[in-house]
């Protein structure tokens, strides 16, 4: 039984997703990041950057029981214990990782800056809006060009890539994104949203999410108290 330290979040969903689709049996700690809990000690322990999703893995590569943290590592780490979703030859796991970091380092980032000039942040910022607006409208043009060539992103099979994608694009609305605008795109959306898997994955924890109008849940995620030393 894997135990999953994690909140309705994409970076949440990703690994909800990649275990739902696997199959393995998994038991669901709360990590409510408004309240504060990414910050207690025990949580620390399994996830030293204070962020979710984290797991512990009883049943690890050598027989001992592992710890990560880190989404696209732990989804790495699923898909060589499963066998599945990373591909079959060394090129194809390339490419998939390849496709996996891009998420990890460009489509996470800057579509969670665009939330936050637009949704979140106390104050409206033309130039940050404008910007983050721009760059989530860019990233949704590279996804669509590349689905227009395959299947999936990293090509004709379904991988991690889209699986740590897939959730960053459910808000899709907040970023400012028109659909009509990437219809490449907007086919995969369509046709991983409809997987049984995917949908139970963004079910976990679903109802636990409230929305975010709490001054000390605002604290909590964009405060000086995420950065206190610990």
């Amino acid at each position: 039984m894997i135990d999953v330290y994690s909140w309705p979040t994409p970076n949440g969903h990703k690994v909800h997703i990649m275990l739902e689709e696997c199959g393995f049996p998994y038991r669901v700690h709360q990590v409510n990041i408004g309240n504060g809990d990414q910050f207690e000690p025990d949580f620390l322990k399994i996830s030293p950057n204070n962020k979710i999703p984290a797991i512990v893995d009883p049943d690890g590569p050598d027989g001992q029981p592992i710890a990560l943290f880190e989404s696209g590592a732990i989804l790495v780490y699923l898909a060589g214990k499963a066998g599945r979703f990373l591909g079959n030859t060394d090129r194809e796991k390339f490419v998939t990782l390849q496709w996996l970091i891009f998420q990890m380092g460009g489509v996470g980032p800057m579509l969670g800056q665009a939330h936050h000039f637009r949704i979140y942040a106390p104050e409206q910022i033309e130039y940050a809006v404008k910007r983050y607006t721009n760059e989530a409208k860019r990233l949704y043009g590279v996804i669509d060009q590349q689905l227009s060539k395959s299947a999936y992103l990293a090509g004709d099979e379904y991988t991690i890539a889209d699986m740590a994608t897939f959730p960053w694009l459910r808000s899709w609305k907040n970023q400012g994104i028109d659909w009509a605008d990437y219809p490449h795109a907007k086919r995969w959306f369509d046709e991983i949203d409809a997987r049984p898997a995917v949908q139970r994955g963004v079910a976990v924890l679903a109802d636990a999410r409230k929305p975010l109008v709490d001054d000390k849940a605002r604290e909590n995620l964009f405060g000086n108290t995420q950065y206190q030393k610990r």
